[in-house]
Formats: C-alpha cells, structure tokens, sequence
C-alpha cells in the first residue's frame, strides 16, 4: 500500500490517520459503501471507549463533553477531506469521498468541510476546555448549534434534490446523526442556566424606558436589520424564478451560482427566505419594545447559522470547483464580497449587542409605585 503523502507544512492530526487508513483498508478489502459506512460507525464506537476508559467517567457527568469529542474528531476528518480536495494533502480520504461521499467534492461540500474542520473544531476544544474547568459554555454552544444545523440542513437538502439524488450511497445515513445529536444537544443548552447580568431594577427600568430614538445603537441594528430582510426577499423572490427584470439580470450577471444545478445555494436562499426572515422581523420588534428576553439566546443561534451559511455560499460562488458558468464574474467579485459580508455582519452585532447591553432585553419589572401597593 502506498503510504500517504503530505505537501508542504499542512498536516492532519493524528487522530485522523488511522480512520483514513481504515477506511482505505476496508476498501480495499471490499469495495463497498456498506463497509465505509460500518467503518465509520466502528471508528466512533472505539472512540467514545477510549474515552470512556480515560477519563474514568468523570468528564461524562456532563454528557456534552462525550458530544463534543467525538464532533472534533469528525471535524478533523473534514479538515483533511477539504484539504485533500484542494490538492493540499492526498491519499488520505480518496476513496471514502469517491465511493461513500461524492457531493463532498463539490465547491459547497470543500466549503462546509473547512467550516466544520476549522471553526467548529475551534468552538470544540473552547468547549471541552470550559467542561474541564467547571465553566459556562452555554453561549458559545447556542453559537456552534445555530451553525451545525444551518450547515446539515442545507447539505442534507441540497443532496436529496439536486444533481446528487441518484448517487446517495448508505454512507449517507452518516449524516443523521448530525440532526438528532445537535437537537438533543440545543435543548440541553436551553436548560442550562444563563448568567445573570449584574444590573439593579432601577438600570432596568431606565433603559427599558427610552425610546428607540435615544438608542442609537439599537436604532442602526434596526435599520441594518430592514436592510438585511430586504436582501432576503429579494433573493428568496430571485431562486424562486421571479419574472422581474432586476432578479433576472441579478442571477445571471451578479450571482450565477444561484442556478447552479448542486441545489445548495437554492435550500440557502429559501432557508434565508422562510426562517431567517421571519427572524429578523421578530428582532427588529425586540429592538422596539423591550422585555424580549428570548433574543439573546437566538440571537446567538442564528448568528452562527448565518456566519456559517455566507462562509459556504462566498466560498462556493468563487471556488474553482464551481463550474465556469456559475461563478461569479470577476467584474462584480467585490461587490459580491462585500454585500454578502455585511449580509453575515448584521447578525453577528445584534448578537454581541445583546450580551453586552442586556438591560433591554431582560424581562419588564414592575414600577416601585406597583411594587409599594404589592406589598401594602
């Protein structure tokens, strides 16, 4: 067997190199997506063991830290499938990709592996340090689950009606846990308790009582928030073969991979137009009335789910991956580049501006005249 190669200074973690020697060696032994997928399956079995047997238990009182594991390991995996597409590495994951996963080779399968093996990998280990140390992580968790969904169900859709549809394989069903693990996960981060701001009832009372003109920041947070919503519509209205002129000459001459047949752009823009819409509507509702104690904790979901959405959609519309007719022209690269990062930036301030000006958004007190009659 030909050992695998690395170019350059990138390498994989150890952790990944035997599951791609693994995989390989099942391969070989028979070629067959069956055994990929069983593969796979044994690999994470003797993981959790190993960790079981490590650490004793004592990590598993909280059962995340399991979770949290095993989706590192998963993520360096997809680390090395990206850079191995990209030519970087070779002759760890071919033959995985070619026979269990093949839409992983497309522009948008590249960009969401890097997503998960960088980013992902990143909020990961944060996580696990936090567990380790008796610390909340509560916050970067609602982050890593609004992008995880966001990420599974555009691929997962995007697969099952696209160009792909034909070629799914049982390797595929390696995906659902990636569903039923991540919501199990989302309501036991629900539950966890939130950290309470160090704010008296007077500080409440006075925030809460201006109005939206003596709140600048909440005032331009609204207003890039119409701003957004009104980008969403137009490129909801524009996947949905609108017969106006400005989404015609939009698709084809501002963003062409809208058409392009993989289906991932498509499931992103309806998902923005269908969920992501409604939201930023309910956000604007809470930047005007106070007392929505529900937005910083969604803020933070859809913050990630946004963040990794745009990653993926910039980076396929200009990978090389992306067949010609479908990339973006490189006449209008920076207006494209530069509308869809403050596309992604709009969520990212209405969640940092939750955490650090919270009095807003915490439930209304009564007044001291209704608090003085409660108590006569």
């Amino acid at each position: 067997m030909q050992l695998p190669t690395v170019q350059g200074a990138l390498a994989p973690s150890l952790l990944a190199i035997p599951v791609a020697f693994g995989i390989n060696g099942a391969t070989t032994v028979a070629d067959s997506p069956v055994v990929l997928m069983l593969t796979g399956l044994l690999v994470l079995a003797t993981l959790i063991s190993i960790i079981f047997i490590v650490s004793g238990g004592n990590h598993f009182q909280d059962p995340l830290f399991c979770v949290f594991v095993v989706f590192s390991f998963t993520s360096v995996v997809d680390l090395i499938i990206s850079l191995e597409e990209d030519g970087f590495i070779s002759g760890f994951v071919e033959v995985y990709v070619r026979e269990g996963e093949p839409y992983l080779r497309t522009a948008h399968g590249i960009m969401i592996c890097y997503w998960d093996g960088i980013v992902h990998y990143g909020l990961y280990l944060a996580m696990i340090a936090a567990i380790g140390q008796r610390k909340s992580y509560r916050n970067l968790g609602l982050f890593w689950l609004g992008s995880l969904m966001m990420s599974i169900i555009v691929f997962l859709l995007g697969n099952l009606i696209g160009k792909f549809s034909s070629d799914l394989s049982p390797a595929f069903l390696l995906n659902l846990p990636y569903i039923l693990i991540p919501v199990w996960t989302g309501v036991r981060l629900f539950q966890q308790p939130k950290a309470l701001p160090c704010l008296s009832p007077e500080k409440v009372m006075e925030e809460q009582r201006k109005h939206l003109y003596q709140r600048p920041q909440d005032a331009a947070l609204v207003l890039v928030l119409l701003l957004t919503a009104a980008f969403t519509f137009f490129r909801g209205m524009v996947v949905l073969d609108c017969p106006a002129d400005s989404c015609f000459e939009y698709i084809y001459q501002h963003e062409p991979y809208l058409r392009d047949p993989v289906a991932y752009p498509k499931v992103q823009m309806l998902i923005y137009l269908f969920y992501v819409l409604p939201f930023f509507c309910l956000c604007i509702y809470a930047l005007v009335l106070p007392g929505c104690s529900w937005l910083p904790d969604w803020s933070l979901v859809f913050a990630g789910a946004v963040a990794q959405a745009q990653f993926s959609h910039v980076g396929s519309s200009l990978h090389t991956r992306t067949p010609f007719p479908y990339q973006t022209p490189e006449d209008v690269w920076w207006g494209f580049i530069l509308t869809n990062v403050l596309y992604a930036l709009g969520p990212q301030l209405l969640a940092l501006h939750c955490l650090r000006s919270p009095a807003f958004f915490l439930p209304t007190t009564p007044t001291p005249l209704h608090r003085g009659k409660k108590h006569q």
